[in-house]
């Protein structure tokens, strides 16, 4: 079975995003499409980016656990909100800090917000910062938008019908992409 580590990467108080992270754990085991674990960021208590794990002289615990969990995980998702156009520090932070555990991995973005648009603003800045550090995103989106309204603080969906065939979709393509990934080694 293949192993899906969603990062939950806001540590704001009275986040909604986390709601999203829920869901797809909740999602792919239910389905058993993938076992599925959440990093919750907020869990971490990382200080400002200052140098890359592996040239660290003594990288804090969790900072080698987290990297260990990723390097382990054959596909990530990342469930992100939306901040003034831009995706939050905390994940800043963790993606500058790892480098090899990103590279080649098979990897989907979920952006989140309470407005209309999904936190879709996000998502090109992401997507391109992931692709530098040689992550393999893949081509589907999963925005949420109104997440207040479409999720409920347990991670339950307002309209499981629509809310499952997206999920579907969005984690069907990370599945096959890391399938492919797997085939083409």
């Amino acid at each position: 079975m293949k192993k899906i580590v969603i990062i939950s990467s806001s540590i704001r108080q009275g986040r909604k995003s986390h709601r999203v992270a829920l869901w797809f754990r909740h999602y792919l085991e239910f389905n058993n499409l993938a076992s599925a674990e959440i990093i919750d960021l907020a869990e971490y208590s990382f200080p400002l980016f200052e140098e890359r794990l592996k040239k660290q002289q003594n990288p804090l615990p969790g900072a080698v656990e987290l990297a260990g969990k990723i390097r382990s995980a054959d596909g990530v998702i990342i469930v992100t909100p939306e901040y003034n156009g831009g995706y939050p520090a905390s994940l800043k932070n963790v993606v500058d800090l790892l480098t090899d555990e990103w590279r080649r991995k098979p990897l989907a973005i979920s952006t989140v917000s309470d407005g209309p648009f999904g936190g879709t603003q996000v998502i090109t800045s992401l997507q391109f910062t992931l692709w530098k550090m040689g992550a393999l995103t893949v081509p589907a989106m999963f925005p949420v938008p109104k997440v207040s309204e479409a999720f409920s603080e347990e991670g339950l969906p307002a309209d499981p019908e629509a809310t499952g065939k997206r999920t579907e979709r969005f984690t069907g393509e990370l599945l096959r992409c890391i399938e492919a990934f797997n085939q083409a080694e």
